[in-house]
């Protein structure tokens, strides 16, 4: 799982390089069929990026974009209409049943498919009409790491072939911005000592970084065995807060920018409950300075700079931290984190 997190620079970089001549061509046949509604199927940590590109794509394009329920092709049997949607299939694998089956759920229709998968030979990207492959190499670790960055990265192309405003020049500082990340690792394996005995905790994000809570607890169920519940700040604090005591721990995703004024005023709040945060940031966040609890601070700016307007690029970096905190704390506890209990690297749902 650590040589995974160690990869993903790399891995950002080539699927930036080798991808870019397909999305041209995406992006080609969009200017001329533009789709009234985009539907993201996905599993897993898959689900998690998926939710990212449901702020990403919406934000960017404007077009309402829907998650996939698979259930409803598999197991009612439904067929929503769908034809004038555009269906993305994200799935590291490419194996996963349930999300294969939506996708030619979506193709009788005459919807426009797009798979985006790290297997180049799987039953995905035969069966989509458009793929974007994510470069990440084979990956060993059941827990995927590099597999999700890079499916954060192939949706941002998406946005981009679908006439967002998203920047290849930004994207290019990526793999950058992911080796500044990696650096913090000593720093975040001494912090996880601390919390070598956790059993419980919530992980909390908002916007672009709420897929990231997701994600962070995700890790921490499976490799970590921590009871570990996920919030929009906003939905934190509509009744899950009431949980929280005396050093319980939080850990929040604080970006600068359109969602840290809710995120400080869930800081506040666990403030004076007196609950153990840990913060992760960026050094364009001065304000998390004046906010009682740790902070894990990646040293580069993320936002008001010339690259990168306000939290647009912060999800990829920021993964990495609670990535490296994950594999970190499941040592201290004395796991495993590259054989968690009870799971495969494929699982096929119908």
């Amino acid at each position: 799982m650590l040589e995974e997190i160690r990869e993903q620079p790399d891995a950002l970089a080539r699927t930036l390089q080798r991808e870019r001549p397909r999305v041209e061509r995406l992006r080609a046949l969009l200017k001329r069929r533009r789709p009234a509604l985009i539907l993201l199927a996905a599993r897993g940590t898959s689900d998690n990026a998926a939710q990212f590109g449901r702020y990403l794509l919406e934000i960017t394009t404007g077009i309402p974009v829907s998650l996939a329920a698979p259930s409803i092709f598999t197991v009612y049997r439904a067929a929503p209409a769908l034809r004038q949607a555009l269906v993305v299939a994200i799935s590291q694998s490419g194996e996963s049943t349930d999300t294969n089956l939506v996708l030619e759920g979506a193709q009788r229709q005459g919807a426009l498919t797009v798979g985006i998968t790290n297997e180049a030979r799987s039953s995905l990207a035969r069966l989509a009409e458009h793929v974007i492959l994510v470069h990440a190499g084979r990956e060993r670790s059941v827990a995927a790491t590099k597999t999700y960055t890079g499916q954060l990265l192939a949706v941002y192309l998406l946005a981009y072939a679908l006439g967002a405003g998203i920047r290849l020049s930004d994207l290019a500082r990526l793999p950058e911005w992911a080796a500044a990340a990696l650096k913090l690792e000593p720093d975040i394996r001494q912090a996880s000592e601390r919390y070598r005995f956790m059993g419980d905790a919530a992980v909390i994000g908002r916007g672009l970084n709420y897929a990231n809570a997701l994600e962070f607890g995700l890790k921490l169920i499976e490799t970590c065995y921590v009871v570990a519940e996920r919030f929009s700040a906003a939905d934190f604090l509509h009744g899950p807060i009431a949980m929280i005591e005396r050093s319980f721990p939080v850990f929040l995703f604080a970006p600068a920018g359109a969602t840290w004024p809710a995120m400080r005023q869930v800081l506040e709040r666990l403030a004076s409950r007196k609950a153990e945060t840990l913060i992760i940031t960026d050094s364009s966040n001065r304000a998390v300075r004046d906010c009682a609890g740790r902070a894990v601070v990646l040293p580069v700016k993320l936002a008001g700079g010339r690259f990168s307007p306000d939290d647009l690029y912060t999800p990829v970096p920021y993964i990495i931290p609670a990535q490296l905190f994950a594999a970190s704390l499941a040592v201290w506890k004395g796991l495993d984190p590259d054989r968690p209990r009870g799971l495969k690297k494929v699982t096929r749902t119908v």
